[in-house]
């Protein structure tokens, strides 16, 4: 009886024992670091591996410091070409600094989100949809370099952001492409005069060197019967008449008779 009264004794000590040691030992993963507090002040940060503290005198806050992907939820807006657009990003960061991460901000992750999509509207709405669609890599710049800034405070480096979609309406979607066809003919006129342009000033060029030589010209015209001589369906042969002929005729009809 004696024995059974002095292990009902004991259970209490061990159990509070017990309690001690799962209060005061901590262990912390690699990736993980302590923000720990001494009745309510900070006292620092520690991990990773084994931490004993203080039961109830220090508390201890988590912090993982690997990279966290952040889903920008769509977000409605205007361009600034008054085009209504929806847009969605993603954003990596990571805690670099625990202690501001947990003392600056009450809860880093929802606030970066929230500053996300406000920094994603802010930017996007200074650019045209053209800029929107085709300067990606730029706009994705621009935001990862503001959010950056502004989450400098709380500890936390954005590395990255990336725009998913730009989704626009299906009237926009038929005007773009009535827009990208106008464009295409546009570029087909031109590239068509400039053609014409380049042809133009190379038969003036030739004609400028046949003309300041005749016999250029008589060889010219030899060698156009040759190729009309060698085609086979050519019923018909042209004969071209010497300019220098026609005015030796006028010249000849303007001299006086003589007697």
């Amino acid at each position: 009886m004696e024995i059974v009264g002095d292990l009902g004794f004991y259970f209490p000590l061990v159990f509070l024992l017990l309690i001690f040691l799962w209060s005061a030992i901590k262990i912390l993963r690699e990736y993980e670091r302590g923000v720990v507090f001494t009745l309510g002040r900070f006292t620092g940060v520690k991990g990773p591996g084994l931490i004993i503290l203080i039961p109830f005198v220090q508390q201890i806050v988590r912090t993982d410091l690997r990279t966290v992907v952040l889903d920008v939820p769509t977000q409605d807006m205007i361009s600034r070409d008054n085009v209504s657009v929806k847009v969605n990003a993603v954003v990596y960061f990571r805690v670099l600094d625990p202690q501001n991460a947990i003392i600056q901000v009450e809860n880093f992750i929802p606030a970066t989100s929230e500053l996300a999509q406000t920094t994603l509207r802010s930017v996007l709405g200074k650019h045209d949809l053209d800029e929107m669609l085709a300067e990606r890599d730029k706009l994705n710049a621009d935001i990862q370099e503001i959010l950056d800034k502004q989450t400098d405070i709380w500890g936390i480096k954005v590395a990255n952001v990336e725009i998913k979609h730009v989704d626009i309406d299906e009237s926009m979607i038929r005007a773009i492409a009535r827009q990208a066809e106008a464009e295409r003919e546009r570029r087909a006129k031109v590239i068509n005069a400039e053609g014409e342009q380049q042809a133009a000033a190379k038969l003036l060029e030739a004609a400028n060197i046949l003309s300041a030589r005749p016999e250029a010209m008589q060889l010219r015209y030899l060698s156009t019967l040759n190729v009309l001589a060698n085609e086979r369906n050519s019923s018909t042969i042209v004969f071209p008449f010497p300019m220098n002929l026609s005015e030796w005729f006028k010249g000849g009809k303007d001299e006086p008779r003589r007697n």
